[in-house]
């Protein structure tokens, strides 16, 4: 059996978490962003896109 290709996302942040709420930062943070305009790469799994979804509006995201 061959292995399903797992999708990849790049996620960026774009703005920044000062004056944001404390569980916003720590998600961004958990996402492995410390700097603006930072980007990491993470497998596409439902927990990484809820995370995502909590913080849309400080990141980008695009498929790897």
């Amino acid at each position: 059996m061959a292995k399903k290709a797992v999708k990849k996302l790049k996620i960026t942040l774009v703005r920044s978490t000062i004056g944001r709420l404390q569980v916003q930062k720590d998600t961004v943070r958990a996402l492995g962003l410390r700097k603006m305009h930072q980007t990491v790469e993470h497998a596409d799994t439902p927990a990484i896109r809820g995370m995502i979804n909590r913080v849309a509006h400080l990141v980008t995201v695009e498929e790897a």
